[in-house]
Parts: C-alpha cells; sequence; structure tokens
C-alpha cells in the first residue's frame, strides 16, 4: 500500500492594514483575496492550493509579517473584477505571531536574501520556500535574543 505524498506550498500576501489587518482577518475569520491586478501575483493566486501556508504581511505603513494563514478555497474567478481574467482565493487565520517580523529584520538574514518581499517589492502575492517560510516563523518567537511563542488561533 502506497502513501500519498502531500505537497505543500508557501506563500506570502500583502495588504495594507489601514484598507484591511491582520486584526480585521482574524475578527472576520478569513477572508477572499480579491482585487489582485498584476499577471505574476495572479498567477500565484492561481498556483494555490488548499491548506497551503501563507504569511499575512502588513505593507507600506507597519511592513511587517503579522500571522500566519491557510488556503481554505483554490482559485477561481474573481466576482471584483469587471474586465480581464483574475482569479481570487479564500484564507482563514491560522496563528498570530506572538510579535511581528519587520521588513528590516527580515532583510538582516542572509537566508532570507532571495525572499521576493526583498526582491520583487511590489508583488502582492508571492511564493516562498519552505526554508524561508520556517525561518521567517521562527524569526517571529524571538524576542531580543531570547525565543518565544507563536500563539495558536485555531488549529491548523
Amino acid at each position: 500500500m502506497s502513501e500519498s505524498l502531500i505537497v505543500m506550498n508557501y506563500w506570502l500576501v500583502k495588504q495594507e492594514p489601514e484598507a484591511y489587518s491582520w486584526d480585521d482577518f482574524v475578527r472576520d475569520g478569513g477572508t477572499v483575496w480579491t482585487g489582485v491586478r498584476n499577471f505574476l501575483a495572479r498567477n500565484n493566486l492561481r498556483a494555490m492550493k488548499r491548506s497551503d501556508r501563507v504569511l499575512f504581511y502588513h505593507s507600506v505603513s507597519e511592513k511587517a509579517v503579522r500571522g500566519e494563514a491557510k488556503v481554505s478555497r483554490e482559485a477561481y474567478p474573481d466576482p471584483t473584477a469587471s474586465e480581464g481574467d483574475w482569479s481570487c482565493v479564500e484564507i482563514q487565520p491560522v496563528a498570530e505571531f506572538a510579535r511581528p517580523v519587520s521588513l528590516e529584520e527580515i532583510k538582516r538574514h542572509p537566508e532570507l536574501a532571495q525572499v521576493p518581499l526583498i526582491r520583487q517589492s511590489r508583488l502582492s502575492v508571492m511564493a516562498l520556500t519552505k526554508a524561508e517560510y520556517e525561518a521567517i516563523r521562527g524569526l517571529s518567537r524571538k524576542k531580543a535574543g531570547s525565543a518565544g511563542a507563536l500563539t495558536r488561533k485555531k488549529d491548523a
């Protein structure tokens, strides 16, 4: 009897907290990720699979990863698009970080030098490697050089 191999992908989505914050996301229990109008970001949405992990990043004013989410519904046509072939996904919160991980902190770590957040700063939906994803999660657990805990909001 052979077991099927489950492949999980890792992502980062960016949102201005003044428009829709991590706190809004947690309060709502999830959201439809609509309004993406960049072809590469759209293709990334289309590549997302149910249960893939997603980091939620506050852009512009805060510039920090706030927590972890997961894909709850795979890509389908974006209902906010009046023209063009655009897609959206649904995501739901999994865990709020014990502390936000700032862009400056991410930039200081050599193992994160290739993260699209640094190299393609305008991209709103980006793929991460498992190692990059775990490194950012690990940073959220550290406070002034000591390990902290990731606060679980829901079971994964």
